[in-house]
């Protein structure tokens, strides 16, 4: 044992002193190469004295960046992540700058501006000389990415045998993106897992597969909020929309609002009495809400609660940006994302692409964090907990969603995004075979994305405009003098059996409180504030007698959901259709292009104390599987129609199929469920399920049995 220990201080040894002779040379021929950094007095030195000045700069720049670094970076956990990507640079040319000046041989000089470029080319050579020399030993490897990913938490966790389960959820990807970037070699790692060989990387065909591949489906709000909420929490009840309006508090709720997230996740945790599917020994990352995890960065439901051993939402930075290589890495990233967003977004315009919406301001430097920042921290994250033996671990890596909302979910900038999140499912498959513990590595999807242009592209107005014409209220001028916005006036007058306006007729002012309008991608949601419980259709007729026809007659309007005192709920369409929800499935109207399972999905969401008074759905393409979103989107979800319903879930062989029968999961609460039961095969029973959650898996499986 005496004999193994001496050897690894030897070997830790020997790898430092050639990081430290690797610095040096690179500090000599920056040295050389760059005119305002010299390392020899302005007289002129000889070899060895100018060797002698380099050797002790680097080794004071080494030092420093192993000590004081961290110290930087953990004073800095209050500033936001973009502003400490920015300050990256300027941290680790001031370090060089002390470097220099304590140099034991007295010489050393640089500009600020040359010693922010030498300070982040040394970091990454020593970074990638260290990494080279660590990886041909195990052990060594094991603790390098131990130490890059886990520095501030427990050294020696107990650690069970058991495997653990690490779920991966890829926001925003479609079981048939996941399933085209297959086949097209974009994603050889889960090609791999398939043994499905893409067009570019083909798998001997003896191998066998160590992943299963099976589609879900979403419930009528097909967002992440509303899905993640239900795969952690075992509830979504009462998420009707991304955005809502609550009459009974008077507030909008936002499911990625800090306070929103919070409450959301309260009521779950009170509906099902269940701290959530982390709660033993679990870990959080990146996601909207902690699921009960002991372990928690950049989770937004605790970003608002003051800073204490159980608020860690920002550490998973401090992990990261503790080692000053991954900060440069991380932000030379950064600044060529924003450049290629702006490189894509400028040929998409003088290539006048349709559809197209608008990529400026700060969306660049938007992307660049969604794609580079939040990734490489949550990727360290997880490492760092399958490093550390951690039992259970949800993480959310969000890049796709955002490039595909503004490039299109088929784009080739979206493309280039699933290549680079393949090569982190890679990375984590890696680290798990240096891991105290063996891992099941799950991804998975929370919802898919629907293309197609706007609604305000294809008819100039809202749906805000088109519900302010249906209830007589004044037009937007911008949407007056396009000829949509003329079609929506000339229908409500139509519907209201009124002449024409001529020219110069003045709007009335609204004599009560104006509605409240919200877009959820493909979903729409119209409130009355003024009225304190949800409005019957009934109601809704005898306040504003244009405005449920003009809405439902609409090309760009699919269906709308409104609450019915004479049937309880029901679907309009155009034309005049009006069908109870208990009649749906036998004359699903409108809803029939939507699939299957779009019924229950409406009758569900009409259970909900919080549905908004008039549920609006948009027009579904299925031949071309568009939609026309509200908000600024060409790839869009929120509702239902087309890919966005379609999430999946990449298992492996060795856990129990998802379904016993093979039918496809409804809904997120039942994914959490199949969480939860491979967590129990894996390491024995969790948290047990409530009797509810109960009485409802029992249900479904007597259901699927019939």
């Amino acid at each position: 044992m005496r004999g193994m220990r001496w050897r690894r201080i030897a070997r830790q040894v020997g790898r430092s002193v050639a990081v430290w002779a690797v610095s040096t040379a690179t500090m000599l021929v920056l040295a050389g190469l760059l005119p305002d950094f010299r390392l020899q007095s302005a007289d002129g030195d000889n070899v060895t004295t100018i060797a002698l000045a380099a050797a002790c700069g680097a080794g004071a720049f080494g030092i420093l960046s192993a000590v004081v670094w961290p110290l930087l970076v953990r004073l800095l956990l209050l500033v936001p992540a973009l502003v400490l990507g920015l300050l990256v640079f300027f941290l680790n040319g001031s370090l060089l700058l002390l470097a220099l000046r304590v140099n034991p041989s007295g010489r050393g000089e640089a500009a600020p501006e040359t010693a922010v470029i030498v300070a982040a080319v040394m970091s990454a050579v020593a970074s990638a000389t260290g990494g080279a020399l660590a990886v041909r030993d195990d052990e060594a490897y094991r603790r390098r990415l131990h130490r890059l990913a886990t520095r501030g938490r427990r050294a020696h966790p107990p650690c069970p045998t058991a495997p653990g389960l690490v779920c991966v959820q890829l926001d925003g990807v479609g079981h048939d993106v996941l399933m085209n970037a297959v086949r097209e070699g974009l994603m050889p790692t889960v090609a791999r897992w398939l043994a499905s060989g893409g067009s570019t990387h083909q798998e001997p065909a003896h191998q066998e597969p160590t992943h299963r591949l099976t589609p879900w489906r979403t419930d009528w709000s097909s967002q992440t909020g509303a899905s993640q909420l239900g795969i952690l929490h075992g509830s979504n009840f009462d998420v009707p929309a991304f955005r809502w309006y609550e009459k009974d508090r008077g507030e909008v709720m936002v499911c990625n609002r800090p306070t929103s997230a919070a409450e959301l996740q309260r009521r779950a945790a009170l509906r099902t009495r269940d701290d959530g599917l982390l709660a033993v020994d679990g870990a959080s990352r990146g996601n909207l809400f902690s699921g009960g995890a002991g372990e928690q960065a950049l989770v937004l439901s605790i970003a608002t609660r003051r800073r204490g051993r159980d608020n860690r939402s920002r550490a998973g930075y401090f992990a990261y940006f503790s080692d000053p290589a991954n900060a440069v890495r991380t932000a030379l990233s950064f600044v060529a994302e924003v450049a290629r967003e702006i490189g894509q977004s400028t040929r998409a315009r003088l290539g006048r692409q349709r559809p197209r919406v608008g990529r400026g301001g700060l969306y660049p430097l938007v992307r660049a964090f969604a794609t580079v920042v939040e990734r490489d921290v949550v990727v360290a994250a997880v490492m760092g907990d399958m490093l550390a033996g951690r039992t259970a671990v949800y993480a959310d890596l969000v890049a796709y969603d955002e490039v595909a909302h503004h490039s299109g979910p088929h784009g080739r900038d979206a493309e280039q995004v699933l290549r680079r999140l393949d090569r982190c499912l890679a990375l984590l498959e890696r680290v798990a075979e240096h891991a105290p513990r063996p891992y099941r590595i799950v991804v998975l999807s929370d919802h898919g994305q629907s293309p197609g242009e706007t609604f305000r592209a294809r008819y100039g107005l809202t749906l805000g405009d088109l519900v302010r014409a249906g209830c007589g209220l004044p037009v937007p001028r911008r949407a007056e003098q396009t000829h949509s916005g003329a079609e929506a006036r000339a229908a409500v007058r139509a519907a209201l059996r009124r002449p024409v306006e001529e020219k110069g007729e003045h709007h009335r002012p609204a004599r009560r409180r104006e509605p409240v309008v919200l877009a959820s991608g493909n979903l729409g949601l119209i409130s009355f504030p003024d009225v304190p419980h949800r409005m019957t259709k009934e109601e809704i007729d005898a306040r504003h007698p244009a405005l449920l026809t003009t809405l439902a007659n609409h090309p760009g309007i699919g269906f709308l959901l409104v609450r019915s005192e004479r049937h309880g709920g029901v679907v309009l369409g155009a034309h005049g259709a009006e069908i109870p929800l208990d009649r749906l499935d036998e004359e699903p109207g409108p809803l029939a292009r939507f699939g299957p399972g779009a019924a229950d999905a409406i009758r569900r969401t009409h259970s909900f104390p919080h549905t908004a008074d008039i549920m609006v759905n948009s027009a579904y393409d299925p031949a071309d599987g568009e939609v026309l979103a509200f908000e600024e989107q060409i790839g869009s979800h929120g509702g239902l129609g087309g890919a966005q319903s379609r999430p999946f879930l990449l298992s492996p062989v060795d856990l129990t199929p998802p379904a016993a029968d093979g039918t496809e999961p409804v809904g997120a609460e039942r994914i959490h469920r199949i969480l939860r039961r491979w967590l129990d095969e894996l390491n024995g029973p969790q948290v047990p399920l409530t009797p509810a959650a109960e009485e409802e898996e029992e249900g479904a499986e007597e259901e699927r049995a019939a």
